[in-house]
C-alpha cells in the first residue's frame, strides 16, 4: 500500500483548510510507517528513548481520542494505552504488540474524530472539559493543536524512520 498525501490548494476556506492540513499529517505519520516489519516499527529512536514509529501511532490514537472524543464530544472514553500508574504507556510497546492492532486503533480513533467533528461549528464552545485543565475549548483550537502535534511527531518519524532504514523525505 502506498499512502497518497495531498497539500491542501491555497484558496479554500478556513474549515476546509484546517480539515486538509489535519489529514495531511495523518497520511504522513501512515507513509513514515509504510514497509516496514513490526520489529522496525517497535524500535525506539535512540536509547534511552522508548521512542519508537509504533508507540508514535499509539500515541495519536490516544491524543485523537482524548480531543475529540472526551472533549469536543463529552464521551466516556478510556485511555487505550496509558494509565494513571503509566502514563507514557502508549509509547511502551513490547514484543507481543503489533502494528496491526495500533493501525487499526489509530484508524478507528481518526474515524470517531471525524463523525465527532462533523457539522460542528469551528467557534461553538466543546461539550466536554479537558480533564487536567477543565477548560472548554473550541473545534478551531482542536483541529489547530491536531496539526501541531502530528507535525511535531511526523518530525519524529521522520528522524526514526532514516535511522531505520535511510528513507527519509518531507
Amino acid at each position: 500500500m502506498t499512502t497518497e498525501r495531498r497539500e491542501p490548494v491555497p484558496d479554500l476556506d478556513e474549515r476546509t483548510m484546517l480539515e486538509g492540513w489535519l489529514e495531511y499529517h495523518r497520511q504522513t505519520l501512515a507513509w513514515k510507517c509504510e514497509g516496514l516489519t513490526d520489529a522496525q516499527l517497535r524500535t525506539a529512536a535512540v536509547a534511552p528513548s522508548t521512542l519508537s514509529l509504533m508507540g508514535l501511532v499509539r500515541h495519536m490514537a490516544e491524543v485523537e481520542r482524548s480531543w475529540y472524543r472526551r472533549v469536543l464530544a463529552d464521551e466516556d472514553a478510556d485511555p487505550i494505552y496509558y494509565t494513571d500508574e503509566d502514563p507514557d504507556g502508549d509509547f511502551r510497546v513490547t514484543e507481543t504488540d503489533t502494528f496491526q492492532e495500533a493501525e487499526a486503533t489509530w484508524q478507528a480513533e481518526i474515524e470517531a474524530a471525524r463523525r465527532n467533528a462533523a457539522g460542528v461549528p469551528l467557534d461553538a464552545p466543546t461539550r466536554g472539559r479537558h480533564r487536567r485543565t477543565g477548560e472548554r475549548y473550541t473545534l478551531r483550537w482542536i483541529h489547530t493543536h491536531m496539526i501541531e502535534e502530528y507535525a511535531r511527531h511526523n518530525g519524529h518519524a521522520d528522524l526514526i524512520r532514516e535511522r531505520l532504514d535511510g528513507a527519509t523525505g518531507e
